[in-house]
């Protein structure tokens, strides 16, 4: 599960606004995709588009979801041989599989049966036995899935897929094309903690995201201002069990098999939005669901080479085990941090000091 709290998003909107007379504000919020999801566009257009984006995120919860028995996901887990998974899937895959090679499998979406094993897909939380995780990660690995021609896909034996880490972002991705393809120009999703902002609000100021403290549901370690952007953030710390006075975490290591222990208790991932002309999908929302998980993963020294590296157009902001809090120079301004709550912030260059 992946938690983002969103500060100052639900302004108060005069009637006297450019968005109000042209269509005023339409938003649905509904359950998909196992969490809570919202979405919110301004002016003409809105009220379509906000229709089409919950039937759009219904639909793609049919084909992705691990735990609904009909969707394609599931059929492909559950068959033998070569399966048409059409192009969309098959695309999703392919995504997956092209960051996994770029963060040296911290991101896998094979890691099902791992998730399956501590009890995250049905919340029966339990400590797997040894031997069976040493199993399990044989199993795990990209190179266990084989992907076809004519969007032919089939898994090697006793090796299922997990999109949960990637399938909002997706949906963020979509959800975005929607708005564009409807001339909205102001709008705000919130999938279960992947956020996505059209625009500014309709006051022409930026959307103000508050960043969670981990240590503090009610608290932020700072407020991110956000124009036409994605931020997704992973951690630790909001689903987890106890077990003999251990705390065992949802977001697990595909190399061990164990939940992660990277030094990172929170990991935010900030994206401009797609380029309108390619209406992207999978896009940069996809790409910040990925990588906040892989840079859980990672740990603070490979997320940062990983950022220094380039080779994906992205921000971050880190919250690590020890009490600090690393951002970004990309995000510049951007970032406000809130004092009080015991942290020491640092900007992290594209070269090293």
């Amino acid at each position: 599960m992946r938690r983002f709290f969103a500060a100052a998003l639900c302004a108060v909107l005069a009637c006297g606004l450019t968005a109000c007379a042209q269509g005023g504000e339409h938003s649905a919020e509904f359950y998909a995709m196992d969490t809570t999801m919202s979405v919110t566009a301004y002016g003409n257009g809105a009220k379509n588009a906000v229709q089409k984006a919950q039937t759009e995120i219904d639909r793609l919860e049919s084909q992705l979801s691990r735990t609904r028995g009909d969707s394609v996901v599931s059929r492909l887990n559950a068959g033998s041989g070569s399966q048409t998974v059409g192009p969309e899937v098959s695309s999703l895959l392919s995504i997956a599989e092209e960051y996994s090679a770029a963060t040296s499998g911290a991101f896998d979406i094979t890691i099902a049966p791992l998730v399956s094993a501590w009890g995250f897909t049905t919340d029966h939380y339990q400590v797997p036995d040894q031997r069976e995780l040493d199993e399990l990660v044989t199993h795990v690995g990209s190179s266990h899935i084989h992907l076809g021609g004519e969007s032919e896909v089939s898994l090697d034996n006793d090796t299922q897929i997990d999109l949960g880490g990637i399938a909002k972002g997706y949906a963020s991705d979509c959800v975005e094309a929607i708005l564009a393809k409807n001339g909205v120009e102001s709008a705000k999703v919130e999938l279960g903690g992947n956020i996505y902002v059209r625009g500014s609000k309709p006051d022409g100021n930026a959307w103000r995201v508050g960043i969670q403290d981990p240590n503090n549901s009610d608290g932020f370690v700072g407020i991110l201002s956000l124009t036409d952007g994605f931020a997704v953030t992973s951690g630790g710390y909001q689903r987890y069990f106890e077990q003999d006075g251990k705390r065992y975490h949802h977001i697990i290591d595909p190399a061990t098999g164990y939940p992660a222990e990277s030094g990172l208790i929170s990991v935010t991932v900030v994206a401009p939005g797609n380029e309108e002309e390619t209406e992207s999908c999978p896009g940069h929302g996809t790409m910040c669901d990925a990588f906040s998980t892989a840079l859980f993963v990672m740990g603070e020294e490979k997320a940062v080479e990983f950022w220094r590296s380039g080779t994906y157009a992205f921000q971050m902001i880190l919250v690590t085990e020890d009490g600090r809090v690393l951002v970004t120079d990309g995000l510049g301004d951007e970032f406000e941090q809130e004092d009080g709550g015991g942290y020491a912030y640092e900007t992290i260059s594209r070269s090293p000091s």
